[in-house]
């Protein structure tokens, strides 16, 4: 810690792509180049799947929730997409290629392993599109991992922020979480959570903080 102020907080959540990676916009943008992907079609198709109205069959709260699996999904996905070239997308390991560029942000990890260090409770909390976590780092970085796929919810799911605090074992109101999706951080606003958007480790920092944590 920087200075001797007792926190506001006892527990930080993160979540994974486009938190304690690179933007989803930077490595999704780079798997649509290198394999000539119509961008407007594949945001279509994002759009159309994340709405909120499609809920009971839409594909990837389905993935995310562990119903349909990785190859199922990746099936549908590339059924759907269309190439600049006319070239086939192949669906196997589709998920892999879309994911290869979310490396983890340097930045948010030497931030996350300062927590840590400093007795603050760390955690992940992700919604999955399968397994490609580096498990070396999540068990360097955190004491609790909720992936959403392990569990059966999903964010914003009320129920997955109430899961994710007793398995910390800490209130609400003691405990921060941030996320790059606006609907997530609300939800989580909603069970009593200090929640922030993340847009870059320096805001991060700036919102830790207002909270007494000082990284």
């Amino acid at each position: 810690m920087g200075d001797t102020t007792l926190p506001l907080v006892d527990a930080l959540v993160f979540d994974w792509g486009g938190v304690m990676t690179v933007s989803v916009p930077e490595f999704v943008g780079a798997w649509l180049h290198a394999e000539a992907i119509d961008r407007q079609v594949y945001g279509r198709i994002m759009r159309e799947w994340m709405s909120r109205d499609a809920l009971p069959d839409n594909p990837v709260f389905r993935l995310e929730t562990g119903e349909l699996t990785v190859r199922e999904f990746e099936r549908l996905l590339a059924a759907e997409l269309i190439t600049t070239t006319g070239a086939r997308v192949d669906d196997d390991g589709l998920l892999r290629r879309m994911f290869g560029g979310a490396t983890p942000d340097p930045a948010m990890v030497e931030l996350v392993r300062k927590a840590r260090t400093a007795g603050l409770h760390t955690a992940l909390l992700s919604n999955s599109w399968g397994e490609g976590y580096p498990k070396d780092l999540l068990i360097e970085l955190f004491d609790t991992v909720v992936i959403s796929g392990r569990v059966g919810l999903r964010k914003p799911d009320e129920r997955i922020y109430h899961h994710t605090l007793d398995r910390i074992g800490v209130t609400p109101g003691r405990t921060v979480f941030f996320d790059d999706a606006p609907v997530n951080v609300d939800a989580a606003q909603a069970v009593g959570m200090h929640a922030f958007r993340h847009t870059g480790v320096d805001d991060t920092r700036a919102h830790l903080a207002t909270l007494g944590v000082n990284l």
